[in-house]
């Protein structure tokens, strides 16, 4: 199992960082009959938005098949969410309350969502939605309307260290601090990343981790990379050499690293590429993954 799956928070004192949205959240719980039914966690991915609302719904005694999560990505379309509204009327099977957590929110047609705003309108009392997404903005404004809304934000390098050396205990491993340095640095605040390069850093021999953890690095270079010919209004030609080999990386790290890369440009001076490459970046590649990344790299070059 992966460190991010084994070590994954239970309880809210477990959450590290998003203080202040883990207090509200909790203060909400503490009287069950005065608590919203329906909340929305949205943030950069891998921040802990469906472990809170996972958390939530253990804090109002759901459990077992009254606590459903479903991916919107997969479930998108309004017959998922007709099916949603039918079992919303049907008693929980293990306590007194059900709860649907729906990942990736986003991703619902409109059609599907508002079906879904009927359900937040008129939600019957023993039923709880928790929405996730990572692009709020493609929400229809009624259904974030109808929700508590929560922000959660990535974490600073205090907390950062705390969740590194804190596995490593409980792996009983000790990496060298170059080594969670670097992971630090490169998972720029997200937890979930954090995780994943620690992982692949202690499946392999001491003398190699400063290696694998750097492995992360080659892609902040490639993107950087990227992100110069974007500025420099380099040819296409080579914009698509670049991009063939970030092929197998992810893209959502690339466009972190171009976007860092393109602020910085700005914040030292006025640059209308730099704020090109802003614009077609700001929005996330979750939906149109390498495809959707391609394409915004020609739209600069060719603007």
């Amino acid at each position: 199992m992966s460190l991010y799956l084994k070590h994954r928070p239970k309880s809210f004192k477990e959450i590290l960082g998003n203080e202040e949205v883990i207090q509200s959240v909790q203060n909400m719980v503490k009287e069950p009959d005065d608590c919203p039914h329906s909340f929305l966690f949205h943030g950069p991915r891998g921040c802990g938005k469906t472990t809170v609302a996972r958390i939530l719904g253990k804090e109002l005694g759901i459990k077992g098949q009254d606590l459903r999560e479903m991916d919107s990505a997969d479930f998108r379309g309004i017959d998922a969410v007709r099916d949603i509204r039918q079992q919303a009327h049907y008693k929980p099977l293990e306590g007194s309350r059900r709860m649907w957590i729906l990942d990736e929110a986003h991703q619902l047609t409109n059609a599907a969502q508002s079906a879904l705003l009927k359900m937040l309108e008129d939600t019957p009392e023993h039923v709880y939605f928790a929405l996730c997404t990572t692009d709020p903005q493609k929400l229809l404004g009624t259904v974030k309307d109808r929700c508590s809304g929560f922000q959660m934000q990535p974490l600073d390098d205090g907390d950062m260290k705390k969740l590194l050396i804190g596995t490593c205990k409980k792996e009983g491993e000790k990496p060298s601090k170059k080594v969670l340095l670097r992971i630090l640095k490169d998972s720029d605040g997200h937890p979930r990343q954090a995780l994943q390069t620690l992982d692949q850093v202690l499946r392999v021999d001491p003398e190699r981790r400063m290696e694998a953890a750097k492995q992360s690095q080659e892609t902040e270079n490639q993107s950087i990379e990227l992100c110069r010919a974007l500025v420099q209004n380099n040819p296409w030609g080579k914009v698509r050499r670049i991009l063939k080999g970030l092929k197998k990386q992810d893209e959502e790290s690339i466009r972190r690293h171009v976007l860092g890369y393109a602020r910085a440009v700005l914040l030292n001076g006025d640059n209308p590429r730099a704020g090109a490459v802003l614009e077609e970046f700001i929005e996330p590649f979750y939906s149109s993954g390498f495809p959707g990344l391609v394409f915004a790299c020609y739209c600069i070059v060719k603007s």
